[in-house]
């Protein structure tokens, strides 16, 4: 192929992709819109996307924000679909059709239908930079004056765990807030300054941050976690702890990293170790020294089994869930690991109206609706319904 035919090809294709990201906007927004996800046992699009198709967090938040931009913008909806206008452009919109911005729109007197037209002409004619100037234009119209906003809504933070276990931090502090955490890392910073020392500005904020996180998991003054102190840890056989070896990706933190052997030796050094013996289908069946298995003690065998929510397409981690007992106790159901099951506070609710979740002799959970039929999770279909 020559040149020109490879980029029409590269250009027909982004065409398409976005018609084609249009489409499915529209899909999920009509779902959204009639609660199709309660058939599921999933209370919004958000978590059913990521449970069911396998999307990340950001991704589902984008699909399900787009078409909410699409509901307000029709012009801009229109151009979507006609592939002259992307999901990625879409998205840039929404921060402008906030609940709030649309009642500082309509307070202002601001004909959504002008900026519809405006955004959609800049979206197609001109490059992401410009399209972005132009939302925030039209944010700043909104609030010219800019009134002392409440501090805590200019406060963010997001965490992106990485494949490899390692973590980025991107967010926003306002003035005070931001003072607050300088005046606390700097005080690490300033502490930590040995002869010798060839590391960064960066790196030494960095290693400041995670003093400051040592340090108030120490004084064991933070709040209760699910019935049990806020900690770090991590889970590895005793023969990877025991082999001096480095053993890479042999322990698995609580919060789902996976580290090296020798890191994990590393953090015994000052930690407590617990002995767990599993059985042959993976449940725990012993927890060391306890003579018998109270709360705090069955629930980190749960925990340990399950590995988070067991509600089929649920991806709620364990420190957003409680302990269920499969046989209510009033039913005679024990309070041991074998009547147990971890679930989310919405996914407990569901189990018990007519929702149900059962092991397996393999250790694989399932899940069935109250009509009988079980909530799977397979593939996505190769073409859209009608």
């Amino acid at each position: 192929m020559s040149s020109g035919d490879v980029l029409d090809d590269v250009a027909a294709l982004v065409a398409e992709r976005n018609r084609i990201d249009a489409l499915l906007t529209r899909r999920v927004r009509a779902a959204e819109l009639s609660q199709a996800p309660e058939r599921d046992g999933q209370k919004s699009m958000r978590p059913w996307l990521r449970g069911h198709c396998r999307l990340s967090a950001a991704a589902a938040a984008r699909l399900v924000g787009n078409g909410q931009v699409l509901d307000h913008l029709p012009a801009l909806a229109e151009a979507h679909d006609a592939g002259l206008v992307s999901a990625e452009q879409v998205a840039v919109a929404a921060v402008a059709l906030t609940p709030e911005r649309l009642a500082a729109a309509a307070e202002h007197g601001v004909d959504l239908a002008e900026v519809d037209a405006v955004l959609t002409q800049v979206a197609i004619d001109h490059p992401h930079a410009d399209f972005v100037a132009a939302v925030r234009h039209h944010l700043t119209r909104l609030d010219p004056d800019g009134p002392e906003p409440d501090p805590t809504e200019g406060r963010r933070l997001m965490l992106a765990r990485h494949a490899d276990g390692t973590l980025s931090l991107r967010g926003e502090l306002d003035a005070v807030g931001g003072e607050k955490l300088q005046a606390a890392l700097e005080s690490f910073v300033q502490a930590d300054r040995p002869a010798g020392d060839e590391r960064t500005r960066a790196q030494r904020l960095g290693d400041a941050l995670v003093q400051l996180c040592d340090t108030a998991l120490a004084a064991g003054s933070l709040p209760v976690l699910r019935t049990v102190k806020p900690h770090v840890a991590v889970v590895i056989d005793l023969e990877d702890l025991a082999d001096p070896a480095t053993g890479r990706e042999a322990g698995r933190m609580g919060f789902g990293a996976v580290i090296s052997a020798a890191r994990a030796r590393w953090l015994a050094c000052d930690g407590t170790v617990s002995r767990v013996v599993f059985g042959p289908d993976g449940a725990p069946l012993d927890l060391g020294r306890e003579q018998r298995l109270a709360d705090r003690h069955l629930r980190r065998a749960v925990e340990l089994r399950d590995g988070g929510c067991v509600f089929t397409g649920c991806d709620a981690p364990t420190w957003w869930a409680e302990v269920h007992h499969l046989v209510h106790w009033l039913d005679g159901g024990k309070t041991n690991l074998a009547n147990s099951a971890l679930l989310c506070e919405r996914h407990h609710t569901k189990v018990h109206h007519g929702f149900r979740v059962e092991r397996q002799p393999d250790g694989r959970w399932r899940t069935w609706r109250p009509d009988g039929t079980e909530i799977r999770t397979g593939p996505p279909l190769l073409q859209p319904a009608a």
